[in-house]
């Protein structure tokens, strides 16, 4: 039913909760400094409240990662994602929710038992899904940053993704959209690589196969700063935190509108969200049925 392109809908992009950075962040102890997270789950709880207010309701509301700071192996981490997921439950049971995995979700160097504990923890690390004829890939960002300590799962990855690249081709569908934590690059396709993108020679091909599958946008978090650019067609969306900010934006959500033909989104701050709603400019979008 979903393969069926129904007219304009849209979705809720949300990255970077991270609970514990902001903490670690001011007092300048990144690796041991996130040992409170009060500060991220009022701003958790007023995104879900946010989200709960909308009308019409948004088709789902996906997570780009990075859930919550303590990296695998280290000792809030447990008490951290508990935290968040008591956040993540109040969200309205008709919005379906949908998790990308981070570096802090699985590991800088992501490994097979980090990743076997994330899906046990948040679901799939890769998957896809189709809503009203558009079809959604989400990947797994980190196998492309560095899988040296699980180079088979990468492959995995790979071979999986080029499968799903030929049933949308199938398909015909309307369009297609890709959720990855990392972005591709932060403003231009052939910036040099820094922690916040991806490496040149594995970005270039990326970005190939994707525009030759026709691959519309893809929607990463990571950078704690709104950010994007585009290659050939492609647009690469960078949305800033729900939590701690590195850059000059303000605690937000991106609203995504999908017509017949673009993809229209805009970055919101959470007060903006939950005092005025979405702005009539994109109601209206939604309202024009084909």
């Amino acid at each position: 039913d979903e393969y069926q392109w129904k007219g304009p809908f849209y979705f809720i992009q949300g990255a970077d909760p991270q609970f514990g950075l902001m903490k670690a962040w001011a007092i300048g102890d990144i690796n041991n400094g996130d040992d409170e997270w009060g500060e991220e789950i009022k701003l958790a709880e007023q995104a879900v409240q946010a989200i709960n207010k909308l009308n019409p309701k948004p088709k789902f509301f996906v997570l780009c990662g990075d859930f919550i700071h303590g990296m695998p192996g280290t000792q809030r981490r447990k008490d951290q994602e508990q935290d968040l997921k008591n956040v993540l439950k109040n969200t309205d049971q008709d919005i379906p929710l949908v998790f990308v995995s981070g570096n802090h979700d699985i590991g800088n160097t992501p490994t097979r038992e980090t990743i076997d504990n994330y899906c046990k923890n948040w679901g799939d690390d890769y998957f896809s899904f189709w809503v009203g004829g558009v079809f959604f890939l989400v990947l797994n960002s980190q196998l492309y940053f560095d899988s040296s300590k699980c180079p088979d799962l990468k492959q995995a990855q790979d071979v999986w993704l080029n499968e799903q690249l030929a049933v949308a081709e199938k398909h015909k569908c309307k369009h297609i959209i890709v959720f990855q934590h990392i972005p591709l690059f932060l403003r231009k396709p052939d910036e040099d690589h820094n922690y916040f993108n991806l490496e040149k020679s594995v970005r270039r091909e990326i970005m190939e196969k994707f525009h030759k599958a026709g691959i519309k946008a893809v929607f990463s978090g990571h950078y704690h700063r709104n950010a994007g650019g585009s290659y050939r067609g492609l647009e690469m969306v960078v949305s800033s935190a729900i939590g701690c900010q590195l850059g000059e934006d303000t605690h937000g959500l991106r609203v995504v509108v999908v017509t017949d033909e673009k993809i229209v989104h805009r970055y919101y701050s959470l007060n903006e969200l939950s005092s005025q709603g979405i702005e009539k400019e994109l109601l209206d979008m939604l309202a024009k049925q084909n």
